[in-house]
């Protein structure tokens, strides 16, 4: 298994996760759940018209965390906007409670993919792993 495929795993099994994102000197924090590997890319989705979305435009460096089984995962990183047609198709494939609010042919639906990033699982019994994609 790759990186970048444990760290799918494990943000997929977590099922929630927290995103960081800062508004001027303000840090913002807020549950996600959307999570896609496709192409070799990590992707999270949200709507265009939202807050964070206009965070991760003016500073893309975001970091997420969550927890499973007594090992929680942080990922630093910056976020890529990703308009790919296919990329909304397979998040709403995966989710498709999604669909009541996005579709993969409007404007708001928004596929973000991680760059630079870094991955350290940690937990209290283990010493951390990190990984990076």
């Amino acid at each position: 298994m790759s990186p970048i495929e444990k760290v799918y795993n494990f943000l997929n099994e977590a099922g929630v996760y927290y995103l960081a994102t800062e508004e001027g000197d303000q840090p913002r924090v807020r549950p996600f759940g959307t999570v896609l590997l496709s192409g070799g890319r990590l992707y999270i989705q949200t709507g265009k018209i939202k807050d964070v979305s206009r965070q991760i435009a003016a500073d893309p460096k975001v970091e997420i965390c969550t927890f499973k089984d007594g090992t929680w995962l942080r990922i630093a990183g910056e976020l890529v906007n990703d308009d790919d047609h296919e990329v909304k198709v397979a998040m709403l494939e995966k989710m498709p409670e999604l669909k009541a609010m996005y579709s993969a042919d409007d404007d708001n639906m928004q596929m973000l993919y991680f760059k630079n990033a870094k991955a350290t699982f940690s937990s209290f019994t283990a010493p951390p792993e990190t990984v990076e994609f």
